[in-house]
């Protein structure tokens, strides 16, 4: 696949292979990272006990595609009519952890966000590096993106109307989900692999830098062509003109994954790219936790986002 034609400058860190290390490692900047996971982890346990949903149900053939269907809350009457009887849309999350950690299991706390909105939500796993290449899992992604839209409707979910949430490692995965690796044209056979609309939180889009990362590289084992095919802002936008990515980011994080977020609009455009803001106050972590509280700006930005499905 050809990657997008851009200066050059547009993905010049500047930075050494140590610098580097240390904007990249979000649990070093972030000490008290394992509260985060902690209390994640205790409330996706509160949601699986007490909201309707179907679990570890595979969409791929080994034990990482796996995911978890939280049902959506019943629609109002005017709401359905004037969606003239559809099925309610539904948002796939995708986890983070540098395709290599982490788990469904720990953001299930994600989904009343969003079924409390009348959507069906979809919370994805996948076969973590070393065991599989990023490549990889972005073919699983597209698989479950494909399962999602012919299942949809057994939990009153329209798989026409499918949005793809992504945070840190699955921002970049959200992300090429509206572009998938080998392109497409925009005729039928586009439409049904890629996303039309994704919203990634601390999301990674040229990941030729973490080639130079000593911590990450044993586990991602990314060869230069990989990276460089890997990388959404080296990818031409999206083929379907109704695409678009809502990219934000912690002011509080690393300036690389600032650099990264602002990287994405200058790659695809205003007009693919409409929303590339850095939330005060947030770092890398902390920035999930705004999603789910309400009233907070990237709450409410979540609820618009939401009605582009």
């Amino acid at each position: 696949m050809s990657t997008h034609p851009l200066p050059a400058t547009l993905f010049h860190h500047g930075l050494s292979p140590d610098a580097l290390a240390q904007q990249y490692n979000n649990r070093a900047l972030v000490p008290n990272h394992t509260d985060f996971f902690d209390r994640w982890a205790a409330a996706s346990e509160v949601v699986r006990a007490s909201q309707p949903c179907e679990l570890d149900l595979a969409y791929g053939p080994t034990p990482g595609q796996r995911l978890d269907v939280f049902w959506p809350q019943p629609l109002s009457t005017q709401t359905a009519q004037s969606r003239g009887g559809e099925g309610a849309p539904v948002v796939v999350f995708i986890h983070g952890g540098y395709w290599r950690s982490l788990d469904k299991h720990q953001h299930a706390m994600v989904a009343p966000v969003f079924t409390q909105m009348g959507a069906c939500v979809v919370v994805v796993n996948y076969d973590l590096c070393p065991s599989v290449s990023i490549p990889e899992i972005e073919v699983q992604m597209v698989r479950a993106l494909a399962w999602v839209r012919t299942h949809a409707g057994r939990w009153g979910g329209d798989g026409r109307r499918v949005g793809v949430v992504g945070h840190s490692a699955g921002g970049h995965l959200a992300s090429c989900l509206l572009q998938p690796m080998g392109g497409g044209t925009g005729g039928p056979e586009q439409a049904g692999t890629a996303a039309l609309q994704a919203l990634s939180i601390s999301g990674l889009y040229d990941l030729l830098p973490l080639r130079e990362v000593a911590f990450l590289a044993p586990d991602l084992r990314l060869t230069e062509v990989d990276a460089l095919a890997a990388s959404p802002a080296r990818r031409p936008p999206p083929a379907l003109a109704q695409a678009s990515l809502w990219s934000v980011v912690g002011a509080d994080e690393s300036g690389e994954f600032i650099r990264q977020n602002t990287l994405m609009q200058a790659a695809w455009g205003w007009a693919v790219v409409p929303v590339c803001e850095t939330l005060p106050g947030l770092n890398h972590f902390s920035v999930l936790d705004a999603l789910v509280q309400p009233g907070h700006p990237l709450h409410t930005l979540a609820r618009r986002w939401l009605a582009l499905l």
